[in-house]
């Protein structure tokens, strides 16, 4: 894994070890009717991180800016069942990529009683700003491709105590667009670009690549698609695309490169509807649903560059969990990648069993779970199940 901060402090204990995490438990907690050594979840909660746990629980709120779907889904149940796993409470919102939105909603959490907050998605203009309260309040926050700074005059101070986390944007594009110059032996490769502007953090920094290639010649721009609302990207950009479509006869482009994978199901719905099996696609992130159109359209839909949304949305889970506890947590942390080749999938392919034929795709999922405290909140009793009715923001 790529690393922006020293190994030392990413994986630092609140304990010397295991032995040493119960014995305290148990001293503080004698046994009491349970099995020795066995403290409840709340007595584990309360030894381990009293402030967040003042009221009797541990409230957390998690944001995602983006549009809805199978993506999103399995990023927030990643985070959302960490976080019950270890007793939190849990509330999950999506904004529709619409900032206004987001805005009013991480305002209402930062009045709320929450003890930590997950944004997801969130350009420079406006997410330090609207993080600001809440930090401020003492709330515990990470985020994922989301530029948490202090201003927005691109100075990149991440405001005080909170934790970015990222996948690797650059390899993401990487990947996906040397996936099409391959498929055409190495020469330069006309292409169909999908981008909704600037100022969506990841997505900005896929850009830069692409814009890197088409400086260096490897790739030639046919033509900008861009989505008629972001908020609902799979139509937007199918209704986009059908249109250009019209202005490129076959064999005038040769490939689709959509940086996100909503943006690559509108593709594949147009390019179907047209009947232009004659271009091709690449993209990045990658969900179930996309497994099953890569598969159902494997002429047309070659690779995706993705990082495991739920393994991504674990792993923020568990840095916030560590927050809590008072750990050596870092500024930043950015999510190595892979490629997903459509022709190494077949029909039983899903986001369960890809590492079957990528070995490392689930890299990821052990990142952040070597506490001792966690170890003991997953094998707490079941007195934990109180800590899992979720409570609405006011």
């Amino acid at each position: 894994m790529k690393k922006n901060a020293p190994a030392l402090f990413l994986f630092q204990r609140i304990a010397a070890g295991v032995a040493v995490f119960f014995a305290a438990c148990s001293a503080r907690f004698p046994a009491g009717g349970r099995a020795a050594g066995a403290p409840t979840a709340a007595e584990i909660l309360t030894a381990v991180m009293p402030a967040a746990m003042a009221d009797g629980y541990v409230k957390v709120a998690m944001v995602r800016n983006l549009a809805a779907g199978d993506h999103t889904r399995q990023f927030l149940e990643g985070a959302a069942a960490e976080g019950r796993a270890l007793g939190f409470t849990v509330d999950t919102f999506f904004t529709g990529g619409d900032d206004e939105k987001c805005r009013q909603l991480i305002a209402r959490i930062s009045r709320a009683d929450y003890d930590g907050l997950i944004l997801s998605h969130g350009g420079a203009g406006f997410t330090g700003e609207t993080l600001r309260p809440a930090v401020e309040r003492g709330v515990q926050v990470v985020t994922f491709d989301a530029l948490p700074f202090r201003d927005s005059a691109g100075a990149e101070q991440l405001l005080p105590g909170v934790t970015s986390t990222a996948q690797n944007d650059e390899r993401l594009a990487l990947l996906s667009l040397d996936a099409l110059i391959e498929h055409f032996g190495g020469r330069r490769v006309k292409v169909i670009r999908i981008f909704p502007g600037p100022g969506i953090a990841p997505l900005d920094r896929r850009q830069e690549v692409y814009d890197a290639y088409v400086r260096q010649g490897r790739i030639e721009e046919a033509a900008l698609v861009i989505p008629r609302d972001f908020a609902f990207a799979r139509s937007g950009v199918r209704e986009a695309l059908a249109a250009a479509l019209n202005r490129f006869p076959p064999g005038t482009v040769d490939a689709i490169w959509a940086p996100y994978d909503e943006f690559a199901k509108g593709c594949v719905d147009a390019l179907a509807g047209a009947g232009r099996k004659d271009i091709v696609l690449a993209s990045i992130d990658i969900s179930n649903d996309d497994i099953r159109l890569m598969l159902d359209h494997a002429d047309i839909w070659l690779a995706a560059a993705a990082l495991d949304p739920a393994a991504g949305g674990a792993v923020n889970m568990r840095i916030l969990a560590a927050k809590f506890a008072g750990a050596a947590t870092p500024e930043r942390w950015i999510f190595d990648v892979y490629l997903v080749r459509t022709a190494d999938l077949d029909q039983t392919s899903n986001m369960g069993n890809i590492a079957e034929v990528l070995p490392l795709w689930g890299a990821a999922a052990g990142l952040f779970d070597g506490y001792p405290w966690m170890a003991a909140l997953r094998g707490a009793p079941p007195e934990k199940a109180a800590f899992s009715a979720g409570r609405a923001a006011r």
